[in-house]
């Protein structure tokens, strides 16, 4: 797929993609959702990258949110045929890791879309939040969902009903935001660290503990540990599995081949 409104490009095992619309704060117009959907279809079909960092470019902002004339002008039956949903339901089931890497602005679709990755790693100056009711609409690319999952049903309420905007140390504080750097230098270099330490590890592990974390985050308890027991069960099952125990008890570091 050829992108417009993109940059991707591979790092190693690390594919980087830079939402590339710096005039307009990276807001995220259908043609950007179609892209962000594309690019993880590239990510999961590429059996080479093993962990994504998402990031925006221009240093103003990871992704402003949707652009609010187009909001203006959309007819309501066109929610309907969004992208934004489905386009982030695809980043959160990636059976591969996604590290979001804020730096600015992360607001309405901006933050759903950091909250559809795995982990977040935002700059001191970073704002984060879910605004939309200042505009007379809903978060609707997963907002309404994702964000009582990750800072509670209550916290969520108060932040979607006021509309509040928060400091990256103050995302951090209530659990919306991993980890805070100082400089936005050290943001991609950070996120790539966090990536490497990730790369560490066995691959098949990795891809099975993120479904199963997916899975209990979206079912009952016992439900959860039916799908974990049958993804260890996986695990055990691997290469992997061998390589990792046999290099523990000879004091080595682990050759992991992903099989």
């Amino acid at each position: 797929m050829d992108f417009k409104n993109l940059l991707m490009e591979k790092d190693g095992h690390i594919a980087v993609v830079t939402l590339n619309r710096p005039e307009v704060r990276n807001a995220l117009d259908p043609q950007t959702w179609v892209e962000i959907r594309g690019a993880i279809r590239q990510c999961r079909l590429d059996q080479d990258v093993r962990v994504v960092i998402i990031t925006g470019a221009g240093g103003k902002a990871f992704a402003s949110g949707a652009d609010i004339k187009s909001l203006r002008e959309r007819e309501s039956l066109a929610v309907l045929t969004s992208e934004a949903q489905e386009s982030l339901n695809d980043v959160e089931n990636l059976e591969k890791p996604v590290i979001a890497a804020i730096d600015g602005f992360a607001l309405g679709g901006g933050c759903e879309l950091a909250m559809a990755c795995d982990i977040r790693i935002a700059t001191s100056r970073s704002k984060l939040g879910q605004p939309e009711v200042n505009l007379g609409i809903i978060p609707g690319a997963g907002g309404t969902q994702r964000l009582q999952r990750i800072v509670g049903i209550g916290k969520a309420k108060e932040l979607i009903f006021t509309g509040d905007i928060l400091s990256a140390a103050e995302s951090k504080q209530i659990g919306l935001v991993n980890q805070v750097v100082a400089e936005p230098e050290e943001l991609l270099p950070t996120a790539k660290e966090m990536a490497k330490k990730i790369l560490g590890k066995g691959p098949m592990a990795v891809s099975l503990a993120k479904m199963a974390i997916n899975v209990g985050a979206n079912t009952d308890m016992n439900s959860g540990l039916l799908f974990e027991k049958f993804a260890q069960v996986i695990a055990f099952s691997t290469e992997d599995r061998i390589e990792g125990t046999t290099a523990f008890l000879e004091k080595r570091k682990p050759d992991f081949k992903g099989k």
